[in-house]
């Protein structure tokens, strides 16, 4: 039997915060007064999902837009996917907490080609079939009883992904999609949401809306199509577009603006984009060819939406996204303007991979400073020859240049990206990686300083659909052999430490992604076998097993043996590629490809002629800056690249220096009610830090190699447990009007989190965890014993003839003999291991047992607070045996008084078992 998501999120799982969907930033919007009803989906975990740029700017778009709403979803844990198919509960949006099954249109991000199997995972939990066949089946049946595609919510959602792997090649993907939204979805997802708004306007089924949204350029509907037995698609259907065109937006930063979760996250940071599309040409490279044409964003529109996003979010880190971040010209200048602005605060700047051939003193100084972030470039080739085979347009001179500059810098260690496997590589180029690293060594040196220190990832080359390199691929035999190569040569160099993609999952990778509609059966089989993202890394061994079992039972193990043999390889001869038969390499390159219909801009022509130029060891030009190269791209439909001259650099003022003057201390006493007791200590201390920035308050910072502002709170709180009575210190470099010091504070703090009292106290007093003496404590219990049961009978029948209330069930009895007991031995274990004796007895002030009413008097009795009633009363809404208040010791020495003692003690004189159901702090006392 389904029940309430808020009876699921516990504190037994976790990070339960991570499903509360009242993050800052968060839109509620109206249901009922909704036309369309979205729900963007992420199929990995929260802290994936809710820091991806992509999800972040679309769900801020949609919410923009009049009569829709957009809510979110994400894969849930382990632990919670458990808890909701035990109880037959569906997937849940956050924000609405409703089933996923109640939204019209439900969007998947597929950017990876083994996360295809999560999304499977979260239409299963929602209750929605895997298929569009299935779906349609179904949605028919309901169509008949009532003439409308969305009556009563008699159909599913339509299902749909967006994202680079749907847009490269979605044929792996089709049989699971209603249709997939090829390229920028900015302003395509928005026509779709007024399309999908007129198709439930006007009754229309299932079947029509979709064939109304196929004509949308960038909607692809799989099942107006077919599958030829070559692997290539054809559509079925006269009033359909036999290629479909992807959509290229223009770059919107303000949407950038919005979330803060209270998780840290992968990406916990604001993030902006700089630049979209890359016309670099790397030719392994399919984000590249992808997102073309390169499309810079104003300086002063990324300087405003930064400074604002800062204050707005309360981030303490911003990033400049980019795919190759060093061809915005204006980089150096706008990260200058806006560590200048951020010179008094504790503001830092992170850049993703950088081209090293751009890296300067400019770069160093706007991501250097207090809070220096990790450096990484991507040579991705060890030998020059290797590097213009694969037109990295990278020379041994610049790359030198790069690093020692970073290292003349302060950098010590950087972080390097090879990759191994690709067209035309000779031992000698994959010997050549550790040469380059050792010769960087050689080449940075000083006296009294550490030698550098390299972290290295060795990728496997895998081929992706739409590049020059898409009918090349390599041997996980020759991957591994390879891999052996560079371990020997790299067990000899010290400073160096290289980490390895399994060859098994780049092999995965490539079966996938160049795979065609056969390959839906698989994905579907591996799901069902347990193979999922988290099982990758968690047991590689075992995902890969499901894969390999699933392939086999498809009956396509031959067409695995292709990709794990390299026989798709347009090389014979790796070591001599002058002997390659161009009859044989010509006709391969003729036969069609799954994702031929996908129409990208490039022509696959000059894909070809560029595989010919790799072979000859010719590079290409950027041509952003130089003569146009003729792919295909630039034109009306796709647009043409949009580079914006550097601006002049501004004098860079210097480095944030921590103001540690503290000229004035206030003390806050707060709560922490309801589902923010989800929320754990080291989150709320971020959502405190995040609200002080946000309110503009003075905050002073510690010293040291990582300043951090001076909020200081009496003592942690268990996560589940509510509060009225927690205490925290914030020191500031101004003083303050207390007043208005509140009002700033309350107004970015969430509901959950209320200020009952602000003093301030002598700056140079005593610290709040020295001055912390008692605690009290209420907590609700029940006994678990089955030899209780013997008792409650006992008592009913002292009632019935006696008319005695048993409700107490002998409490208040236990409770007066831990009263009068003058010692109850607790074994403690200390932090160094030892076992140490104490009497809890001596730690134990007051003790009492409350009725219920009397319960909630003491947590509403001047505490001043204007929280909803019933969302403290939920927490209490369970059987129970008794509520107990008590008094206990809570000094900074370690001599505590826990609940987990009270229920010890409990179980002492009793001799049952008990189980704490809720815990709520009242109070702590300062001497």
């Amino acid at each position: 039997m389904a029940v309430a998501v808020e009876n699921l999120l516990t504190p037994d799982i976790h990070k339960p915060a991570r499903y509360l969907g009242n993050e800052f930033g968060a839109f509620h919007k109206p249901w009922d007064s909704s036309q369309v009803r979205w729900v963007l989906t992420y199929p990995e975990v929260y802290e994936v999902g809710a820091s991806n740029l992509g999800h972040i700017i679309l769900y801020n778009i949609l919410n923009s837009q009049p009569q829709q709403l957009c809510d979110r979803a994400y894969l849930p844990a382990p632990d919670l996917a458990q808890k909701l198919r035990a109880t037959d509960t569906t997937l849940f949006a956050v924000e609405s907490r409703r089933s996923l099954t109640d939204f019209d249109i439900l969007g998947f991000s597929l950017s990876y080609e083994l996360g295809a199997t999560n999304i499977l995972e979260m239409l299963s939990l929602a209750g929605i079939p895997l298929t569009w066949k299935e779906r349609l089946k179904r949605s028919q049946k309901s169509e008949v009883r009532s003439q409308k595609l969305y009556s009563l919510h008699s159909s599913f959602p339509l299902i749909f992904a967006g994202g680079q792997t749907a847009t490269s090649n979605p044929e792996p993907y089709a049989d699971f999609f209603d249709f997939i939204a090829l390229g920028d979805g900015e302003e395509l997802l928005p026509e779709i949401g007024l399309i999908v708004q007129e198709g439930k306007r006007d009754g229309l089924t299932r079947e029509e809306l979709l064939l109304d949204l196929v004509q949308v350029p960038g909607v692809y509907v799989p099942q107006f199509y077919s599958m030829a037995e070559d692997g290539s698609v054809f559509p079925i259907r006269d009033d359909v577009p036999k290629r479909i065109l992807r959509r290229v937006a223009t770059p919107m930063p303000a949407y950038s603006i919005g979330l803060v979760p209270y998780v840290e996250t992968v990406h916990d940071r604001l993030v902006i984009e700089v630049r979209r599309g890359c016309t670099r040409g790397c030719r392994f490279c399919q984000p590249g060819m992808l997102t073309r044409p390169a499309r810079d964003v104003e300086p002063e529109q990324i300087v405003d939406t930064i400074e604002k996003g800062i204050s707005a979010t309360g981030h303490n880190e911003f990033s400049l996204l980019s795919l190759s971040c060093s061809d915005y010209l204006a980089l150096p200048a706008v990260g200058t303007e806006i560590r200048n602005r951020f010179k008094d605060e504790n503001i830092s700047l992170s850049l993703p991979s950088q081209r090293v051939d751009r890296f300067d003193e400019n770069i160093a100084n706007i991501i250097g400073g207090t809070r220096q972030s990790s450096l990484t470039f991507a040579p991705e080739a060890g030998t020059q020859r290797m590097r213009d085979i694969v037109n990295k347009g990278l020379t041994n001179e610049e790359l030198l240049r790069g690093v020692k500059t970073a290292y003349d810098q302060g950098w010590d260690k950087v972080k390097l990206y090879f990759m191994i496997g690709l067209p035309g590589e000779t031992d000698a180029d994959v010997l050549g990686i550790a040469e380059t690293v050792n010769w960087l060594q050689q080449e940075c040196r000083a006296k009294g300083r550490k030698k550098l220190q390299v972290t290295l990832t060795i990728s496997n080359f895998t081929p992706k659909p739409h590049t020059p390199f898409q009918w090349h691929s390599v041997s996980v035999a020759e991957f591994q052999r390879k891999q052996e190569l560079l371990k020997t040569e790299f067990r000899r160099m010290k400073g160096v430490k290289a980490n390895y993609t399994d060859v098994r999952l780049s092999a995965m990778e490539d079966f996938l992604g160049r795979g065609d509609r056969r390959l839906a059966s698989v994905i579907r089989r591996a799901w069902e076998k347990g193979a999922g993202m988290d099982s990758w890394w968690e047991s590689l061994d075992r995902a890969f097993t499901a894969w390999s079992d699933a392939i086999s039972e498809s009956d396509l193990s031959w067409k695995y043996r292709q990709v794990e043999n390299g026989e798709w390889n347009v090389f014979e001869n790796t070591e001599n590629h002058r002997d390659i038969c161009k009859e044989k390499i010509n006709s391969l390159l003729d036969q069609p490809l799954p994702w031929d219909h996908i129409d990208t801009g490039i022509d696959k022509n000059w894909l070809k002629e560029d595989l010919q130029k790799a072979l000859a060891e010719a590079i290409v030009p950027d041509c952003s800056f130089a003569a146009c190269s003729h792919c295909g791209v630039c034109g009306p439909d796709l647009g043409h690249n949009i580079v914006i001259p550097p601006p002049p650099i501004p004098e860079f003022v210097g480095q944030f220096v921590p103001n540690q003057n503290r000229v004035q201390r206030l003390r806050v006493w707060f709560g922490k009610l309801g589902e923010m007791a989800l929320v754990s200590h080291l989150d709320l201390a971020r959502l405190f830090a995040r609200a002080v920035r946000r309110s503009n308050i003075p905050i002073a910072f510690t010293g040291g190699y990582h300043p951090s502002p001076r909020i200081i709170p009496a003592s942690a709180l268990s996560l589940g447990v509510t509060s009225t009575g927690e205490v925290v210190d914030f020191e500031l470099t101004e003083v303050m009007d207390v007043i208005i010091f509140q009002n700033k504070l309350e107004n970015q703090l969430p509901v959950g989190i209320p200020i009952y009292k602000v003093e301030e106290v002598e700056v140079k007093s005593p610290s709040l965890s020295q001055i912390l003496e008692r605690s009290e404590y209420i907590l609700r219990v029940r006994k678990i014993n089955d030899s209780a049961k013997d008792l409650i009978k006992d008592c009913e029948n002292i009632r019935e003839f006696e008319g005695n209330d048993c409700s107490t069930l002998n409490l208040q009895e236990w409770i007066e003999a831990i009263k009068n007991r003058e010692s109850i031995l607790w074994e403690q274990k200390t932090k160094s291991g030892k076992v140490k004796v104490v009497n809890l007895r001596d730690r134990l002030f007051e003790l009492e047992f409350l009725e219920y009413s009397t319960a909630l008097n003491y947590y509403f009795t001047g505490v001043g607070c204007n929280f909803p009633t019933r969302s403290y009363e939920s927490n209490w809404n369970y059987e129970t045996d008794g509520i107990i208040r008590y008094v206990g010791s809570y000094q900074n020495d370690g001599t505590l008084l826990r609940p987990q003692n009270i229920i010890y003690m409990l179980e002492e004189v009793s001799k049952l078992e008990f189980e704490l159901l809720h815990t709520h702090r009242q109070k702590l006392f300062l001497g």
